[in-house]
């Protein structure tokens, strides 16, 4: 099946996502998290872009780049997955794919979504209960606007529209327009199996359907944190047969 063409940004601006193959991880050791973060600065001052926000989970990245010239995000992901796969594959004695299928680059034209996706990418380790606080993680460009060590980070851009107290009150609780921005990400529909799988991830490797006889407290965790990842009611409904009534109410007190 022919893959259609990315959808090009007339603002440069780009949200990118890249996962492990089969949602595995991606990242085994502080080393890594460090090698992915050089090799994105060798691949910025090669080809120049501007980095706003970034967070190195254990099995996906996001980013979000602004190229200098139309249509460059193609040749700087190249760069940066290629040269980190070689890496992660050398290392670890493994061949074959790294990053599973091709990565997301979702181009980023309103300016109501810029800031809410900053907090979207820096609230990712809170939301899918790795830390209690945003601050409390290592790998993700949160704590660069108040760290000049971390040079990667262009963060003079957002300082260019809001004061720190602004980008700290930002990431305090969900903003207006990311609703918007997430539903929209949602127009290319995931299979089911997409969806089996990211749920499995969340629940120990059992099958989704499963998650109904968890006990109530730990059921509404998991609900709640798929619904963080994006997931809709209806995805959720479908894969593990909990009713949307009881979804829509665990949510709804979040």
């Amino acid at each position: 099946m022919t893959r259609q063409p990315r959808t090009l940004s007339n603002s440069g601006l780009y949200h990118i996502v890249f996962r492990g193959v089969n949602h595995e991880n991606i990242f085994e050791s502080e080393a890594d998290y460090d090698y992915i973060h050089k090799t994105i600065q060798v691949v910025n001052n090669e080809l120049g872009f501007e980095l706003y926000a970034y967070c190195y989970m254990n099995n996906h990245v996001h980013l979000l780049i602004k190229e200098k010239k139309m249509g460059a995000i193609s040749l700087i992901m190249q760069k940066i997955l290629t040269r980190y796969a070689m890496y992660y594959n050398i290392k670890y004695e493994r061949s074959g794919s790294l990053i599973g299928s091709r990565y997301k680059s979702k181009p980023v034209e309103k300016e109501r979504y810029l800031l809410p996706l900053i907090s979207y990418i820096h609230r990712n380790p809170v939301e899918s209960g790795m830390v209690h606080r945003i601050e409390d993680y290592k790998y993700s460009s949160y704590k660069a606007y108040f760290d000049k060590r971390d040079e990667l980070v262009d963060t003079g851009f957002l300082f260019g529209i809001i004061d720190i107290k602004q980008y700290l009150q930002l990431h305090v609780k969900d903003q207006d327009g990311l609703g918007e921005y997430v539903e929209e990400a949602r127009s290319k529909r995931r299979t089911e199996g997409d969806i089996r799988r990211i749920i499995m991830e969340h629940i120990g490797g059992m099958e989704p359907h499963q998650l109904k006889k968890r006990n109530n407290c730990e059921r509404d965790k998991i609900l709640k944190r798929l619904r963080n990842l994006g997931l809709s009611i209806r995805e959720i409904e479908r894969a593990t047969g909990i009713s949307r009534g009881v979804i829509a109410v665990v949510n709804k007190n979040r």
